[in-house]
């Protein structure tokens, strides 16, 4: 029982296929290591083993994760019965009453959800270290973040609680915790994954669902498993032929890829950081890629950095008090996202509709991009996984925030606004010990083609054996 910490999904559910393992034994088996690890990490804030275990009793479905215990992400994703507090004091009590229809189709997987990871007060940060529920630890090193917004989720699976969880990604935001905690983190093309059944579209449709895992195939598994329009849905992302675990078993075609090491408004990289992204420039070259440096990819990022902000702002306004600027709502926020809600409150609609029409232009620019090269190559994030407090959003103004948030990450947004897939893979470790993700962008629906490249990786440079100081 002491060795499935160190398994994917994947395997693990095969376990169970074949009767060397029961559902319910995995099942105890990641309690007891949530258990015994999460007093450390604080990675899970809303545990429901309970209904994990109910889940269990009345039978699972099948399907390559069957059995597979995971957890949702507290921001966004709904499961009956589960707490949902998007990582505020305003929701501490909230429960769901019916499930999402990306919950719902992990239950028809038969995979066992077993809770709700740490999150930063309604995902708004890449660092998790809400004021209501306090920060989550990267299990590399304790006193660092695991990033954010999905940094419960990551913290939990790179230290071997579960083999996968849930995340969303609107700036980022499962790609750099997945950089920060060595996992491999995927963010699809816009409405692959749907975020029904309420919802036709997450910040302006530049927030994703998917996962972070240790394995590339868990990770196209999953896809598999969630992918697909919502009945509803206004529109979709084209569909991949054959399956997203099937692409993984075969190689790429010979890529031509664009190396931006430049961050497009000017800020900081850490040395290590770029080493790492032209050492894994050399290893796409040695398995027949061909790699060239470009200096811009073509996008107007300061555009792009304002409307991120008036959208994300505006958004969570109108989640927060329905659009009434005098809801008594507004007061129980940190101060931070306070004065970020106020002023999308405060937004004209004609500036609202300007920032939307920046996530277009967005997308033209990555169409033509994409048109010239296959592959977009580039940090996942500016530094290694830094100190906590160092990110976050206690004792600074939104200004100052913000800056911090953007230039910890100058890479990444683009592919929110412009919908395109992009991931976060595991190649590299600092002088210290702490893992640095490489990032790769495709254009818009070649998300089998990111993980065809993601699994050739894996093969050459393979990372599942590098675990964290507390792990299992």
């Amino acid at each position: 029982m002491n060795g499935l910490a160190e398994l994917d999904g994947i395997a693990l559910s095969a376990l169970i296929a074949k009767g060397e393992v029961s559902a319910s034994e995995v099942l105890e088996s990641s309690i007891e290591r949530a258990e015994r690890l999460n007093p450390v990490l604080h990675a899970v804030v809303h545990p429901h083993y309970d209904l994990a275990r109910e889940q269990v009793r009345r039978g699972l479905p099948k399907s390559p994760l069957s059995g597979v215990p995971m957890l949702l992400k507290n921001t966004g994703f709904e499961a009956e019965g589960m707490i949902l507090s998007t990582g505020s004091e305003l929701h501490r009590h909230t429960v769901s009453q019916r499930d999402s229809t990306i919950t719902a189709r992990y239950k028809a997987a038969g995979m066992v959800i077993l809770g709700k990871s740490n999150t930063p007060e309604f995902a708004l940060s890449f660092t998790t270290e809400s004021d209501a529920f306090g920060p989550a630890h990267n299990p590399w090193d304790t006193s660092r973040t695991p990033g954010g917004s999905s940094g419960g989720s990551t913290a939990a699976v790179a230290s071997g609680m579960v083999p996968v969880a849930n995340s969303s990604d609107g700036a980022g935001s499962t790609r750099l915790p997945a950089s920060h905690c060595g996992l491999f983190g995927l963010k699809p093309s816009r409405l692959v994954n749907p975020v029904g059944p309420i919802a036709a579209e997450a910040i302006a449709g530049m927030s994703t669902p998917h996962a972070v895992t240790w394995s590339v195939r868990d990770s196209a598994v999953m896809l598999d498993i969630t992918g697909g329009a919502d009945v509803g849905d206004p529109w979709a992302s084209p569909a991949a032929p054959g399956t997203y675990l099937a692409a993984t078993e075969t190689p790429p075609p010979r890529l031509t890829v664009g190396m931006l090491l430049k961050p497009p408004l000017g800020s900081l990289v850490d040395g290590e950081v770029i080493a790492t992204v032209r050492e894994t420039a050399r290893l796409l070259e040695s398995v027949g890629h061909r790699v060239v440096e470009i200096d811009d990819a073509g996008y107007d990022a300061e555009a792009l950095k304002a409307a991120w902000r008036i959208i994300a702002g505006v958004n969570v306004g109108l989640g927060v008090t329905g659009g009434d600027s005098a809801s008594p709502n507004v007061a129980k926020l940190e101060p931070v996202n306070r004065e970020w809600v106020r002023e999308g409150l405060a937004t004209p609609g004609t500036r609202y509709l300007w920032a939307v029409n920046q996530l277009h232009a967005s997308a033209r620019a990555m169409g033509r991009f994409f048109s010239q090269h296959d592959i977009m190559l580039t940090p996942s994030a500016a530094e290694p996984a830094p100190v906590l407090g160092t990110l976050a959003g206690k004792g600074k103004d939104l200004d100052t925030f913000f800056e911090l948030f953007w230039s910890h990450s100058p890479f990444t947004a683009v592919f929110n606004t412009s919908g395109c897939p992009a991931m976060s893979v595991p190649l590299g470790l600092s002088a210290g010990g702490l893992p640095i993700g490489v990032h790769f962008g495709a254009g818009f629906g070649k998300d089998a083609l990111l993980l065809q490249l993601a699994a050739e990786l894996e093969r050459a440079a393979p990372w599942a054996k590098r675990r964290p100081a507390i792990f299992g």
